[in-house]
């Protein structure tokens, strides 16, 4: 009778369904952890295929590396600061703030200007250092906040979710871990990108590790400084990099709520001096929005854009070139003020 039973059931009531979809889940959530750890190491490991339920869950295993580097800021409490420390760690905030601003924002996601392949390499290694993930995955998140700036599918506008959320809060969450290789096909045919991309803590981490054995050497050869390992690391990477991080994202959250808005884009992009001086000539995000396809966002001589200057003097060196000017049309069409 029961095998009667069980072979018109499938064989079903013989077993707990429960029990059994709870190890299937419980095996799920082994697999997302290792996986997770994983990807501190390797970015693109295991199956990049999220789920839309994944679009605000946050992975708290895969954001730890993000949540230490805040936390380890704290250390100045024990590491205490010199001023040679405070320089380098100044001095690293302005030149990874050019780094991302104008290679990883106006040459990978735009490519306003031209370069070598040696040179887009140099580029990419320098941006990378910034600790803001590899250039095809931050080239492929801007061009689709272009496409879908403030409306649905813009995953950092603060108009569509909290500013918290627009601000930090999408870095952490699973779906937008990934690289969107689709939207980024002129820079995935280079395999040197790749490997930055995919592998994007290694240069962070040897940068790290300089810091340290920088101050360590001064410690040890110029104790006049007061400086030490622990001191320069704490200074030059943690608290630069945390600054650096921030700032960055106030044209995600800020630059889409502050300051005034030129020209009539279908965003509410705006322009702030503030933001242009602490990004170094970003906070003209409305003149970006509205012609995103030059390497000037400063489009008037009395709007500071620093990055520009940089980059017209790197132009000087041949190590750049064409670089893509704003054209007249573009200044007079559809202005509001």
């Amino acid at each position: 009778m029961v095998s009667l039973l069980q072979s018109a059931v499938g064989g079903w009531c013989l077993e707990d369904p429960f029990e059994e979809r709870s190890d299937i889940m419980k095996k799920r959530k082994e697999k997302d952890f290792f996986l997770a750890l994983a990807r501190w190491f390797d970015a693109w490991a295991g199956d990049e295929v999220v789920a839309e339920a994944d679009s605000y869950k946050i992975d708290w295993v895969r954001s730890l590396p993000f949540f230490a580097l805040h936390l380890m800021c704290f250390g100045v409490i024990w590491v205490g600061w010199s001023w040679i420390a405070v320089t380098v760690a100044v001095s690293l905030y302005f030149v990874r703030m050019f780094a991302v601003t104008g290679f990883y924002h106006r040459y990978f996601s735009h490519r306003t200007f031209k370069t070598s392949r040696w040179g887009q390499f140099a580029l990419a290694i320098l941006g990378n250092s910034a600790v803001q993930k590899g250039p095809l995955w931050w080239a492929a998140h801007h061009r689709h906040h272009h496409r879908f700036s403030d409306k649905e599918g813009d995953v950092h506008s603060p108009h569509r979710n909290s500013f918290f959320w627009s601000h930090m809060g999408w870095i952490t969450c699973r779906k937008n871990f990934p690289t969107n290789l689709k939207a980024v096909p002129d820079l995935e045919k280079f395999p040197e990108l790749c490997f930055l991309d995919r592998f994007d803590n290694l240069v962070p981490l040897i940068l790290a590790v300089s810091l340290f054995t920088f101050g360590a050497v001064l410690n040890l050869f110029a104790p006049g400084l007061e400086t030490s390992g622990m001191q320069m690391l704490i200074w030059g990477f943690f608290i630069s990099t945390t600054v650096l991080f921030h700032c960055t994202s106030t044209i995600n959250s800020l630059a889409h709520k502050m300051g005034r808005k030129r020209f009539d884009t279908s965003d509410e992009s705006r322009n702030s001096l503030i933001l242009a001086l602490i990004t170094l000539g970003e906070g003209w995000h409305n003149n970006h929005h509205h012609f995103p396809a030059t390497v000037r966002q400063g489009f008037y001589w009395w709007e500071i854009d620093i990055t520009y200057y940089l980059l017209r003097l790197l132009s000087w060196t041949r190590l750049i070139w064409e670089l893509t000017p704003v054209p007249k049309r573009v200044l007079q069409s559809s202005r509001l003020g």
